[in-house]
């Protein structure tokens, strides 16, 4: 994941692209951050946490448009969104809501889950289902209609 960050980040100074190379920029500073966290500053991170650490930046800059739309500044919004749009090139492929749905239904028969006080166990099997394809919002909306 390191190499294929550093060739785009060569490939984002190249075409002159300042939202892309500073969004690469940011989330190798966050995985190095992790890194020396973990383990020192020689650490390796795996591609699990890796990914983990993409999808916070997503969610920090999904945070980020939200008060931007309500301040009225839309403008900062749409940068936002355009570097939301940079960091998810390095995720797998989201499911489709029939995928989150059959997924669902599968994690609510494993756990025998049949109400609502249920929901941690379905969504601990879930999480390791969809292995970060889908947001976590997303999944536990979807557990939610599903056990009520």
């Amino acid at each position: 994941m390191n190499d294929q960050l550093t060739a785009d980040m060569k490939d984002a100074m190249k075409s002159k692209d300042k939202i892309a190379l500073s969004t690469i920029r940011a989330l190798k500073t966050a995985i190095k951050n992790a890194a020396i966290e973990q383990g020192g500053a020689d650490a390796v991170l795996d591609d699990a946490a890796v990914m983990g650490i993409i999808r916070k930046q997503i969610k920090q800059r999904q945070d980020s448009v939200e008060q931007f739309n309500s301040a009225n500044r839309p403008e900062l919004a749409d940068n936002e969104l355009a570097e939301i749009a940079v960091l998810e090139k390095y995720l797998p492929a989201a499911m489709s809501d029939d995928d989150i749905a059959t997924a669902v239904a599968e994690a609510i028969a494993e756990t025998g889950a049949t109400s609502r006080a249920q929901m941690g166990q379905v969504m601990g099997v879930l999480q390791k289902k969809t292995e970060g394809r889908a947001d976590g919002k997303t999944l536990s909306q979807a557990v939610m209609k599903a056990l009520s």
